[in-house]
């Protein structure tokens, strides 16, 4: 199948090894990547080991990857439903959470942790992925557009509510919705590293109706450096999105600045 091909070339290419988690032990490795990465205030854990076991076991999925033996990502998933075109509820797989450890960002391991869940869900004949991400972040906006070539279906405002870990605590849990077709061209072009940035300019030449929605270049250090510039940046951004998608426009991709939507 092109799309496990895709996968373990996308691992093997970041240098690491992907494997599907099921025993108790193993979901651990998991857990407690996604405890490093979002640590409680109280220093609870995210997930209860009895809860990752049972999500896994009533059929959702859960991976971690791993460099020279150690644990440098993972990511977890169950399955939900939704409403087809024709009404009927039609399977996906959630994306709930997915993490890669501090120092081993940008090297494509996030990339190759979702192309293996595309996989494993292709195999089990679900072609919709769905999960949030804060619009904010934009590592994840190219990410999920760009490498993956998946899409926005909506914007929520404070949609977790408040969240006490490190990353999230005292900000609005504002969150873009992805939809990811996992069996599109479009997915299969990212995942040959066919698509790219947009250029709004060239956009406007063809007389095509864009706007552009800038985010900052790193939302996460910001809110430490400067609480109240990153406040400004989540209110600014939270207008904007709810003001184009009420006006019909729909994003379409990511640019050096941030999100273009096209109407």
């Amino acid at each position: 199948m092109d799309a496990r091909r895709d996968a373990q070339a996308a691992a093997e290419a970041a240098g690491i090894d992907i494997r599907d988690l099921h025993d108790l032990s193993e979901l651990d490795d998991a857990r407690l990547l996604f405890d490093q990465v979002w640590p409680s205030a109280d220093g609870s854990t995210q997930l209860p080991p009895n809860l990752v076991k049972a999500m896994v076991h009533a059929g959702g999925h859960c991976s971690a990857a791993y460099l020279e033996g150690d644990v440098v990502g993972a990511a977890l998933a169950f399955v939900g439903y939704h409403s087809s075109e024709t009404g009927e509820p039609q399977v996906h797989l959630h994306s709930h959470m997915a993490a890669v450890r501090e120092g081993f960002r940008d090297r494509n391991i996030g990339t190759a942790l979702k192309l293996n869940q595309r996989a494993w869900a292709l195999e089990q004949g679900i072609t919709v992925m769905t999960w949030t991400f804060d619009p904010l972040v934009r590592r994840n906006g190219v990410l999920n557009l760009v490498h993956l070539g998946a899409q926005v279906s909506a914007f929520e405002p404070n949609f977790y509510g408040d969240m006490d870990d490190a990353i999230n605590s005292g900000d609005p849990t504002d969150r873009l919705f992805a939809w990811w077709q996992l069996d599109s061209e479009r997915s299969h072009r990212a995942a040959r590293g066919e698509l790219a940035l947009l250029d709004p300019a060239a956009l406007l030449t063809a007389r095509r109706d864009v706007a552009v929605i800038p985010v900052p270049d790193d939302i996460v250090d910001l809110r430490f450096r400067d609480p109240m510039e990153a406040s400004r940046w989540r209110a600014q951004t939270r207008e904007r999105f709810q003001a184009v998608f009420a006006d019909g426009y729909r994003v379409v991709g990511m640019s050096s600045d941030g999100y273009v939507l096209e109407k």
